[in-house]
This record gives C-alpha cells, structure tokens and sequence, in this order.
C-alpha cells in the first residue's frame, strides 16, 4: 500500500524490520471472494462461496481480492511497493457478495455462522467485513445482522467493519457499522475544494450518530485512491493493481493494523485491541466524527 505509507507517514519502524507483519494471525475476509494473486500466493488457508456454491477460489467482482491485498498482500509483484498492512499474515475468504457486490443478509449471516464453526481450526482473530446496508434497513433483517456480527465479537473476534458510503450527512452509518461493539472504519473528509473532486464524492463515509445515540464511525483511516491488488490480472490489457476507494478500502487498513498488534500482543483481547485503537488515534481534519485517524506507531507502541 504505497499511498498509505508514503502519504500518511505513519507507518510503523517496528513493522518495516519485519518483526510484526501480522505472523501466526488468520484474518477472515467476507466479501465478494479471493482469487490467487501473485502477492497472496500461499497464504490463502480457506474459501467458501455462499452465493453460488463454487469450490474453487474466486472473484468476480475485484472487490474481495482488492481488500485482502490491504490486508496482507506482500507487495511481491511491485518489488514490495505495494504491499498491504500484515503481509505475514493468512486469509479466511468466505464469498456472500455477487459480481455486482450485492447480496442478501440471509448469505452474510451464513458466512458468519460458517467462522463460527471453523474459527479453532484456522485461529481466526480478526474478521474484516468491508460490506454494509442501507442505514434504512428493516427492522427484522437489521436485528439479525447486527446479532449475528456482534456474537463475532462475543467470542473474542477482533470485528472491523466499514462505515459505507452513504454520507455525509449524520446518521448516514451502514448497518452493522452502527453496532456499538464492532470497530467501526470511516474515510476522512476532505478539505480539498469541490474543483478538485471532479467526478469522485470527496466526503462520502457513513457517519451517526446512530437511533441509539451511538458515535460512528469509530477510526478513521485512508480510503480514496487505493492501490492494491487486482483480481482480474490475467485478463487482456488488465495490470496486477488497480486503484479503488471507499470505505470498503479504509476497514482493511485498520484490521491488518490489528494483525500487526497481535503479532506482537498475541493475548491481547479484541476489547483490549479496541481501546488500544482509540487510545493511540490523532485528531487529523475530517475525522472529528470518532477517535480519530489510526496511527499505527503510536498504536505499535508499548
């Protein structure tokens, strides 16, 4: 992840020596699904598709792959430029999205119940769900979603989950981004002038307070213009990487700064992760809705 390290200055010394890239941490990805790309060679351990029952890994949609190289593509491909947060650790791909990005709650909350069962067997610690419904969801479907993400979390998982993009306006936050146990991810706005945005929504993160009063998002990290792995490589005149943004893109970030930190604290509980989080961010402008931005040294940090 080159804009990331280079733009934000950030990034950790400790994690450069390579002592903390998120080794012996599985992360579980729900998503639009994986494909073997040349910077997660090896480091796939699991795939189950939801949507069309399909063995094989893969991904129709980009989207899953490009979150899972945030998260922990080796940057092998671009001589180690672009390369994602915990490059050490393993990926759990579970697919409950289509090719357009869409589906049902009924395949999420199955991709959910189906890390329950097999979490031992891999060690998942972190769940990262960068997928997220109208904050106008019905009553019934938003009570099952939110239920089914929490228990994630009621077992010990490090939940992070995306803000959505249906801000800026307040209570604009995605569901279950308006959990109030999960780790909820924003993009910060921007104070670049419309001119600038041309075509692109600069300030668009879901954003609460929730109908309970919940502040939301909780971390804010970087979003816009991401560069990271492209699942349709081996297609004509397409290239290892392409570049997306969103709030899909900002989870990833946080949850493989997550990985990085149980490198190094293996026993830290995922309610001691969440403190740590909030504790280590720094106000930056454009993220006076939460914590703050993540900031990975302070994070690192004894």
């Amino acid at each position: 992840m080159k804009w990331v390290k280079q733009n934000i200055g950030y990034w950790c010394d400790d994690i450069i020596a390579g002592k903390y890239l998120g080794q012996g941490i599985c992360i579980a990805v729900l998503d639009t699904g994986i494909v073997e790309h040349p910077d997660l060679e090896g480091r796939v351990a699991g795939f189950r598709d939801f949507t069309e029952g399909r063995r094989e890994c893969y991904d129709d949609s980009g989207h899953g792959t490009h979150v899972a190289g945030i998260l922990a593509g080796d940057g092998r491909a671009s001589a180690g430029s672009y390369a994602g947060m915990a490059p050490c650790s393993v990926l759990l791909a579970g697919k409950v999205l289509d090719r357009e990005g869409n589906g049902d709650v009924e395949n999420v909350i199955s991709g959910i119940q189906w890390l329950k069962k097999v979490k031992d067997q891999f060690g998942v610690r972190i769940v990262n769900i960068s997928v997220g419904t109208q904050p106008d969801l019905g009553g019934v479907q938003k009570q099952r979603l939110l239920e089914a993400v929490e228990s994630l979390w009621d077992i010990g998982m490090v939940v992070v989950v995306s803000a959505g993009n249906y801000g800026p306006e307040a209570g604009s936050v995605a569901v279950p981004g308006n959990s109030r146990k999960v780790i909820t991810v924003g993009v910060p706005d921007s104070v670049r002038p419309a001119v600038y945005c041309r075509r692109e929504k600069m300030n668009y993160s879901g954003r609460g307070p929730t109908k309970e009063c919940v502040i939301k998002p909780d971390v804010f990290a970087p979003g816009t213009g991401i560069i990271s792995c492209n699942s349709r490589y081996k297609q004509p005149g397409e290239h290892l990487y392409s570049i997306k943004s969103g709030t899909s893109m900002a989870a990833p970030v946080v949850s493989g700064a997550a990985a990085c930190l149980l490198s190094k604290y293996p026993d830290m509980t995922n309610v001691e992760v969440k403190l740590k989080l909030r504790e280590s961010c720094v106000k930056y402008p454009g993220t006076e809705a939460g914590w703050g931005l993540l900031n990975v040294k302070k994070l690192m940090k004894a």
